[in-house]
């Protein structure tokens, strides 16, 4: 995955997520490579927006996690984080 490489910006995660029959998808976990698994506790925010740090396009999902936020993008193949 020489993607992963090319842009210390991202941080890569492993997402479990509801395919929905609408078709959208809902993120409900997620985990870095090397870390545990966190669970998502609320969506607040869905759209399509590029990732404004690490480039590129697709959905922004704003997610309540552990008292904080976080942006989660899925972008094609890859789900990910903008470091901060």
């Amino acid at each position: 995955m020489s993607a992963h490489r090319e842009n210390p910006g991202k941080i890569y995660v492993c997402v479990r997520a509801d395919h929905l029959l609408s078709g959208r998808i809902r993120p409900l976990m997620f985990r870095t490579e090397d870390g545990p698994a966190v669970r998502i506790d609320r969506i607040l925010d869905e759209r399509e927006a590029p990732s404004l740090k690490a480039g590129g396009q697709g959905m922004r999902y704003t997610c309540q996690v552990e008292g904080g936020l976080i942006y989660l993008f899925h972008d094609d193949l890859y789900w990910f984080i903008e470091a901060r």
